[in-house]
């Protein structure tokens, strides 16, 4: 591999690093403003706390790979996800049905996490960055027990949903 092909193909890994942070920053806006509206959905409102704290953590290791690498994470992109964040936060609570939407959001972003760590893995073992692919490894593991849990839960929070519809509590958080 040529060095101007081997330094291209960094950039790409640096900019996949630099928009996992943002995803990170994202998600952590995200669940903050959602597990502020779960007070009857005290077990969803426990494990999206403890996400929560894994997100933190996640975005704390990709900043340590990118200082690894000299570079640093992209304060335009934290700032445009950010508030793209807020907005998709802020639009679902206005919705009778809240819940079912967040969850379906939630279930769905998680896999694009998901997705996004197996891109930086493939691409930090490809050019030899073994912290790098440690540090993808880990929060790839996390975001997969999350899916699988919101997986698990997407029938019985609807059903606590539409029981809760019909004891005629009207607030869905």
């Amino acid at each position: 591999m040529g060095k101007l092909i081997a330094d291209e193909a960094r950039m790409f890994y640096v900019t996949g690093l630099q928009n996992a942070h943002a995803m990170e920053t994202q998600a952590i806006q995200l669940l903050t403003r959602q597990v502020e509206r779960l007070e009857n959905y005290p077990e969803l409102e426990a494990r999206m706390r403890e996400h929560l704290e894994e997100s933190k953590s996640q975005r704390a290791r990709l900043e340590e790979v990118l200082h690894g690498l000299e570079e640093n994470y992209s304060a335009l992109k934290e700032a445009a996800l950010g508030i793209g964040g807020n907005f998709a936060a802020l639009a679902h609570v206005a919705a009778s049905d809240e819940i079912l939407k967040n969850t379906l959001a939630n279930y769905m972003f998680e896999h694009f996490e998901i997705a996004a760590y197996k891109s930086l893995i493939a691409m930090s073992e490809h050019l030899g960055d073994a912290a790098g692919a440690a540090a993808a490894e880990i929060s790839l593991r996390e975001e997969e027990r999350m899916a699988a849990w919101i997986d698990e839960r997407i029938g019985s929070t609807t059903l606590t949903f539409l029981q809760r519809v019909e004891a005629g509590e009207t607030a869905d958080h």
